[in-house]
């Protein structure tokens, strides 16, 4: 008797994480991007607003997705208890980099997935990552580029930014955007299997 497999949404219109998916053999029956307002609420740390947004996102797409397993993840870039904006315009990438050169700061990566019974699993991760400092010149040739558009905090890890970390304590894959060893695991637990 073969066993049906259970669908797989992945409710992210983000590249890297579908990337990060195929790298461990995971292949999305379905792309469906929740459209949620993502401000961060008043006095919300990092931490609880990239959890926050992921099982909000998860929560979102469950219902458009009967039958389905939902698989949701934000990514958050934090110095401190600020949370760094996703750079929309050169001066945000700006902002964001001079924050960063020279300093530690957090990518924090909350996941949550939905099995079709509703039950619900979800995981923060936490990773520590130490920029060199950066020169203007560096800045700028880095802002030129354009590769800052639309990233936590005006960086891609997989990208020339990958070159500007000194250190890094924890997942490289939860820092480009989805962390996959605990990803597998949340997804096995709702009983997915590729």
């Amino acid at each position: 008797m073969v066993v049906q497999r259970t669908p797989l949404v992945l409710a992210s219109a983000s590249p890297r994480r579908l990337d990060l998916l195929a790298q461990v053999g995971v292949a999305p029956d379905r792309v469906d991007p929740a459209d949620i307002d993502e401000t961060p609420l008043r006095d919300e740390t990092p931490r609880r607003h990239a959890l926050r947004l992921a099982v909000e996102k998860a929560r979102a797409v469950a219902p458009r997705s009967p039958g389905a397993i939902v698989l949701a993840a934000d990514t958050v870039v934090a110095v401190g208890r600020r949370i760094l904006p996703k750079a929309e315009t050169p001066e945000q990438a700006a902002r964001c980099l001079k924050l960063l050169s020279g300093r530690n700061h957090k990518v924090l990566t909350g996941i949550a997935a939905i099995a079709p019974d509703g039950r619900e699993a979800s995981r923060l991760v936490e990773t520590r990552v130490q920029f060199k400092h950066l020169s203007d010149a560096e800045q700028a040739d880095y802002l030129a580029g354009g590769e800052w558009n639309g990233k936590a905090g005006g960086y891609g890890v997989q990208g020339v930014a990958g070159g500007f970390i000194i250190d890094l304590h924890g997942s490289y894959t939860s820092v480009v955007g989805l962390p996959l060893y605990e990803t597998l695991n949340l997804l096995t637990g709702l009983g997915y299997r590729k």
